[in-house]
């Protein structure tokens, strides 16, 4: 008994169409996914380029801001800026310098007063 395509089945011929569909589908799901990610990977580089861009932008900023704090912090500046302002200001005389000895504690509260009420503490006070 020959067998002819009258009396096979209609899922036996289904069958290599569905293989064929899928295999198309896969490969066409690849493809998709290749080029979104390429996208994906193009989109992020440029935002990596833009923020080290800002970054150096950034860098630059405050390299001088921490030139002009210097500039600002210096004595010279300081004392210019004290003679424009009129402010009376000088060096302290020596007996206006306080000393604090070097084991001086936070806790050490009666010396701590004292030497706010400007009164010089005596040895025996220093511990």
């Amino acid at each position: 008994m020959a067998r002819n395509r009258r009396n096979q089945s209609a899922a036996v011929r289904f069958g290599p169409t569905l293989k064929a569909f899928l295999i198309c589908l896969v490969i066409g799901g690849s493809a998709l996914g290749y080029v979104y990610q390429k996208s994906e990977i193009y989109k992020l580089g440029q935002q990596i380029k833009q923020s080290e861009i800002r970054l150096e932008e950034l860098r630059r900023h405050n390299d001088a801001l921490q030139r002009a704090l210097a500039s600002l912090c210096s004595p010279r500046e300081l004392n210019e800026r004290i003679q424009k302002m009129n402010l009376g200001l000088a060096a302290p005389r020596p007996e206006q310098i306080v000393r604090l000895p070097d084991g001086f504690a936070a806790s050490d509260v009666s010396l701590g007063q004292r030497f706010l009420a400007g009164q010089r503490p005596t040895l025996q006070a220093q511990r």
